[in-house]
């Protein structure tokens, strides 16, 4: 059965939040705020926390500077996943991947359906590995959020959760560059 193998320990992770928006700032972040307080809740550390434009060149700079940062393990974006003209959060993190999580979105889709319906379909919520961060793109909604880190990342960020989680093979992310990894 999965679930929380408590013979093993927490080990926090230096988490990033980015919300891509035209139009919020840190005091109407709602979507921010959630993913914060919830990452803070499960013991983890916020790393940084930034506001960019839906514009691809700015988002891709953002996760370059992260990616780039040893303080930052892993990256969750709220905003710009949907099929608008200004949605662009995807494209961006395309151009960053090296290697796409595709369960992740497919996962977020499934979980998704089940309280909005085909709605879900709108979303193109994504994740992937880049130079040993993880980079997760999530809808701008408070729910969206929500979802996404009650039902996977909440697991999946915690090293004690079984059969596998995202933070034991942290350190492996990067062994084709012959690095240790962040960790």
């Amino acid at each position: 059965m999965p679930g929380i193998d408590d013979t093993r320990p927490f080990i926090p992770v230096r988490i990033a939040v980015l919300t891509v928006s035209d139009t919020r700032s840190l005091e109407n972040d709602r979507s921010g705020d959630t993913l914060v307080q919830r990452l803070g809740d499960a013991g983890h550390t916020l790393a940084d926390r930034v506001i960019v434009k839906d514009e691809v060149p700015a988002i891709v700079a953002q996760l370059r500077a992260w990616i780039d940062d040893d303080g930052v393990e892993v990256v969750i974006a709220t905003g710009g996943t949907g099929v608008t003209g200004r949605d662009v959060t995807p494209e961006a993190f395309e151009q960053v991947y090296e290697k796409r999580i595709e369960g992740f979105g497919e996962m977020f889709r499934w979980l998704s359906f089940q309280k909005i319906g085909t709605s879900t379909i709108q979303s193109r919520a994504t994740a992937g590995v880049a130079r040993g961060t993880y980079l997760f793109a999530l809808p701008g909604s408070t729910g969206a959020c929500k979802d996404a880190w009650d039902d996977i990342l909440v697991h999946q960020l915690d090293f004690r959760y079984r059969p596998c989680n995202f933070v034991e093979i942290l350190p492996r992310l990067r062994e084709h560059e012959g690095s240790r990894g962040k960790v």
